[in-house]
């Protein structure tokens, strides 16, 4: 463990925790994101915690990471000069979202994934769903209606996780189909990797919990009316999400 205001000077990649440059304090290395040097000088997210060379270590929310741009903390705790990316925020949340995508777009090939409210609910109320996604362009009274649903069947047991920080047009990628606005994961290996990402992508956004089954990520999508959405209607598609049965 590294003593509070200690500089980090190894590259050590088994420490299971790391000074934050941002906050001065020492955290799980699971609550921060670490930044390399490429050989260009750019300072570069190491998501996976494989890029050679030195890291500098910040907690892995996007307020600590503009503030450690914003206090030129990369180069103070380098020592030496380094190109940051004015825009760093922002290419660190496309990473993380694309990580996200990719794992949902896996769980579907495994066929783990339905799509469409009705089926959404079927899988709910048949006790089958670890997570439930709801994109933000969807209706408030869908989103309630299917988490209502989980709080009947889940009485006793764990509740799926309800994430609502991902666009339907990102979703229509990941699932190869158009206008997906609910979508449901069954259990799985795949899945469990899914839940993980999001946790960490909503941890980024938000500074919430690292757990998307936390009371923030049951909110509904902040959308603009109640009108129940003419969206998530059956697609020519339809044969690329397959359910568990």
């Amino acid at each position: 463990m590294l003593a509070p205001g200690s500089e980090d000077v190894r590259d050590d990649r088994k420490a299971l925790e790391r000074l934050c440059v941002s906050t001065r304090q020492v955290k799980p290395v699971d609550q921060l994101l670490s930044f390399v040097v490429s050989p260009e000088g750019i300072l570069t997210p190491d998501l996976k915690r494989k890029l050679p060379g030195r890291g500098v270590w910040v907690t892995a929310t996007r307020e600590a990471v503009e503030e450690a741009v914003r206090k030129r903390l990369f180069a103070r705790s380098l020592k030496s000069p380094v190109d940051v990316p004015a825009d760093l925020g922002r290419r660190v949340d496309g990473l993380l979202e694309r990580s996200v995508l990719d794992m949902l777009s896996l769980a579907n090939k495994a066929g783990l994934v339905v799509a469409g409210f009705a089926k959404v609910m079927e899988r709910i109320e048949a006790g089958r769903a670890v997570a439930v996604i709801s994109a933000p362009e969807g209706a408030r009274d869908g989103f309630r209606k299917l988490a209502a649903a989980a709080r009947r069947t889940y009485v006793d047991g764990e509740k799926p996780a309800f994430i609502t920080n991902l666009s339907s047009a990102h979703l229509d990628l990941a699932l190869g189909r158009t206008n997906v606005i609910h979508a449901a994961l069954g259990a799985g290996p795949v899945s469990t990797g899914f839940l993980d990402r999001a946790a960490a992508l909503a941890f980024w956004r938000d500074g919430d919990p690292a757990d998307p089954r936390s009371a923030q990520a049951r909110k509904p999508p902040p959308n603009t009316d109640d009108e129940h959405s003419t969206r998530d209607a059956p697609s020519a598609t339809d044969g690329s999400i397959e359910s568990l049965d």
